[in-house]
């Protein structure tokens, strides 16, 4: 995707999104995610009621007259976005990608954090680390955000830079691979290194949306961990074309993660019905690990708004934080 190409996308998400979160979900972002305890505000003259417990000595001793600590709510929070941008993730078979619906995703979560005043960090991983941005606030840092994911789009994962003449990597004080001939292919997906690579990087408790076609395995162990120091919430992208195909005849299908060219003759309709069960199979097969596992689950269709999802998440959330 050229450079034109991914302002016009970020220019289009930000006004499609923008509205989503204002009028729907920045308050039901800040009723779910709450802050991680209390923090010292001000000290101020005790007045009848006042717990005895809050009264600060040393200050009253100093003033010859009783003073009480103010505590409030420590609000900000800090929000990691885990992106696969591995080469299954080009997919899309009608009106966008699921590249396209995951940086609609990540920018509904961004600039709802923004909106929050939290703090939004975002990692692209494939079969290794390709991007990190360290956790920063502003509206600004939300649409680079959105840019990043954008920009790993086409066979090369070519990325941007801009009129200044700096690379991205020096202007922006991020992590990327420095040149394409050093990149590691785009094709498989890595979950659990990535996972590992975020345990390494972060020190403070972060909410983790790992955004992914979970094709991939062994990861389970890695994610439970990381679900027990953060609170991790695995989004499933998906294709409504990866559970059917048509009836074409005979097809030779390329597995974009792994290269394999599989021979397969659609015009069967018991191939076809196995070839569904089968796909069906492994998307229940991660959502009940995944629940099982207590880790919070999202289903996202790329071909339908991303924002009806994740509303009901939120939601079902809130309800849950209520029992």
């Amino acid at each position: 995707m050229f450079a034109k190409d991914i302002i016009k996308r970020v220019k289009e998400i930000q006004i499609n999104t923008g509205r989503q979160v204002a009028d729907v979900l920045a308050g039901q972002y800040e009723s779910v995610f709450k802050g991680g305890g209390i923090e010292f505000d001000e000290v101020r003259p005790y007045v009848p009621g006042d717990e005895i417990r809050s009264i600060d000595w040393n200050v009253t001793a100093r003033m010859g007259a009783p003073f009480v600590k103010r505590f409030v709510e420590e609000r900000q929070l800090t929000l990691m976005l885990m992106a696969d941008v591995s080469a299954s993730q080009d997919f899309g078979s009608k009106s966008r990608s699921k590249r396209d619906a995951v940086a609609e995703l990540c920018a509904l979560l961004s600039f709802a954090a923004n909106f929050n005043d939290d703090k939004v960090g975002l990692t692209l991983f494939h079969g290794d680390i390709e991007t990190f941005i360290p956790p920063r606030k502003g509206q600004k840092h939300s649409l680079r955000v959105v840019r990043e994911v954008l920009a790993q789009g086409g066979p090369e994962g070519l990325t941007t830079g801009d009129s200044s003449g700096q690379s991205p990597s020096r202007r922006f004080s991020f992590f990327r691979r420095p040149s394409r001939r050093w990149r590691s292919p785009r094709r498989s997906t890595n979950i659990a290194g990535a996972m590992e690579f975020l345990l390494k990087v972060t020190h403070r408790k972060t909410i983790c949306f790992v955004v992914s076609d979970f094709l991939d395995d062994n990861y389970l162990p890695v994610l439970q961990s990381a679900n027990r120091k953060h609170d991790v919430v695995a989004v499933m992208v998906s294709d409504p074309r990866e559970f059917e195909i048509p009836n074409a005849g005979l097809l030779n299908l390329t597995d974009a993660e792994t290269g394999r060219v599989i021979h397969l003759d659609s015009s069967s309709a018991m191939v076809r019905k196995e070839y569904q069960e089968k796909c069906l199979n492994r998307r229940q097969k991660v959502e009940s690990a995944l629940r099982s596992s207590k880790i919070d689950f999202i289903s996202i269709d790329c071909s339908r708004p991303v924002v009806d999802p994740l509303v009901h998440f939120f939601r079902m959330r809130e309800k849950r934080r209520r029992r």
